[in-house]
């Protein structure tokens, strides 16, 4: 499974950020990686330097194999609480799409 990482200017990416990333995608998807090829990530920091809650969002986009892309969002008050959730509810539509195949 190929992952692709983009973000706003607004987000310090680093290999932390990385690595979360990958974590989070291998453990919720781990069941569907020979039928997802490829899952986008989108990171953005709606508010920049403001404070606030709920201002880290993040969008998946997971290509499944023969079938049409499947997207998941979240937004929290961190890049990490984000990216989780997101990751937790595009394991749900996957299980829910792909398990109507079965």
């Amino acid at each position: 499974m190929h992952i692709e990482i983009n973000h706003d200017r607004n987000i310090n990416h680093d290999e932390s950020v990385e690595r979360h990333v990958r974590q989070a995608l291998d453990t919720a998807l781990s069941r569907f990686s020979g039928q997802v090829t490829r899952v986008e990530v989108h990171l953005h920091d709606k508010n920049a330097d403001k404070k606030g809650g709920n201002d880290k969002h993040c969008l998946l986009e997971a290509k499944v194999e023969g079938r049409p892309p499947l997207a998941a969002s979240d937004e929290a008050d961190t890049l990490a609480a984000a990216i989780s959730g997101a990751a937790k509810k595009l394991q749900r539509r996957l299980d829910t799409d792909l398990g109507r195949l079965h």
